[in-house]
């Protein structure tokens, strides 16, 4: 197994185990784990910060990197990740979806992780309404077009 399978090997065992410390020492010191839920988290003690409320809202993490490829300088990996809700409303259920993780790498280290995935997938699965799946939605929705990198695209 080549060492960023390794990585993604150990990130994932970390997740499920809820070792933020863990977790946070595979990103560089001022490293950011970008989540599709939670937003950027930069610095080990917020990556693992964040890993805590994970396991506020789940438990039973289960995290599956498929076909990933590296230069050593970027690396990319589809996943499937699981979970049971802790959510109130929501206790219980399985929750599942599928993803793409994007990582940027420095000295053997995750300086910069961020994925896709989509999130509707996962607001069904929890028994949101539709009404506040759709609300959700708009605000990341929102969010990605106020980005810079959307001008182009929007202001069309």
């Amino acid at each position: 197994m080549n060492t960023y399978a390794v990585l993604l090997e150990t990130f994932s065992a970390c997740v499920a185990a809820n070792d933020g410390e863990g977790l946070a020492r595979l990103f560089t010191p001022g490293g950011t784990y970008d989540d599709y839920f939670f937003g950027p988290h930069s610095g080990r003690p917020a990556i693992a910060a964040m890993l805590g409320r994970f396991h506020e809202g789940g438990e039973q993490f289960r995290w599956e990197f498929l076909d990933p490829v590296s230069d050593g300088t970027l690396g990319y990996a589809r996943y499937r990740f699981s979970y049971r809700s802790k959510v109130s409303g929501s206790e219980g259920r399985p929750i599942a979806f599928e993803g793409i993780s994007a990582l940027r790498l420095q000295g053997g280290l995750i300086e910069h992780y961020a994925e896709v995935f989509d999130r509707g997938v996962a607001f069904v699965q929890l028994g949101f309404p539709p009404g506040k799946v759709a609300r959700l939605l708009e605000k990341y929705a929102q969010a990605q077009n106020a980005q810079p990198g959307f001008r182009a695209h929007i202001g069309r």
